[in-house]
């Protein structure tokens, strides 16, 4: 089983990143709905807090392959505070993964392992981005993504017994700060790197929630 980019793959070229995490963000999937229900399985909810890491539990992360390219000098303050405060995220993420346990047995896992390592790929070409506006595009989509999943994260920190630590991710850039002559493709190449990332995070629930049938049978 692979992760396609079988979604909608239209990007707003204005680079408004909130109408675009409206139609296409985590928060909107029905397997993430389905997870932080009180009687989601823990084999699935196992099962998403070791995908999530596998996709962004690495360093360095896509923050910091964004940061080293500096396309954006401007955005350089932002992209070291963002990175800073994902760390802590990923602290949390390593002590979950290692408090959720085992993965759960699942047909198909070589090919599920492909396939987050293809996603994780592709994350990191985005940060590595020359376009203008792409990678701060796709890091900013991150930042407010990751809203629905660290509800997801805390929910399952909930139910396998530790403490979740804060949450201290900056706010995003909605609007680059130098300048939208439509000439330059900033605008374009956020919408584009900020589709991307949710896509990519949309085919990994729809990997997720096609296990958790497997395992269901």
């Amino acid at each position: 089983m692979t992760i396609t980019a079988a979604f909608d793959i239209q990007h707003d070229r204005r680079g408004d990143i909130d109408a675009i995490l409206a139609r296409l963000g985590s928060a909107g999937h029905p397997h993430v709905q389905a997870l932080l229900m009180p009687q989601a399985l823990l084999h699935d909810l196992t099962d998403a807090v070791h995908a999530l890491c596998a996709v962004h539990g690495n360093h360095p992360s896509m923050i910091d392959y964004a940061m080293a390219r500096g396309i954006q000098l401007e955005t350089l303050p932002w992209l070291i505070r963002s990175s800073n405060a994902f760390a802590h995220e990923r602290a949390f993420l390593a002590n979950l993964t290692s408090a959720a346990g085992p993965l759960p047995s699942t047909p198909g896992q070589a090919q599920a392992d492909a396939a987050l390592t293809q996603l994780r790929h592709t994350l990191e070409m985005l940060a590595n981005s020359d376009r203008r506006g792409c990678a701060t595009g796709a890091v900013s989509a991150l930042i407010l993504d990751w809203q629905a999943i660290r509800q997801l994260l805390d929910h399952a920190a909930n139910r396998f017994g530790i403490e979740a630590p804060p949450e201290m991710l900056p706010d995003p850039i909605r609007r680059e700060t130098d300048g939208d002559d439509p000439a330059l493709g900033i605008a374009r190449a956020r919408g584009f790197g900020a589709t991307q990332l949710l896509n990519q995070h949309r085919g990994m629930w729809e990997l997720l929630e096609a296990r958790a049938s497997a395992r269901r049978g």
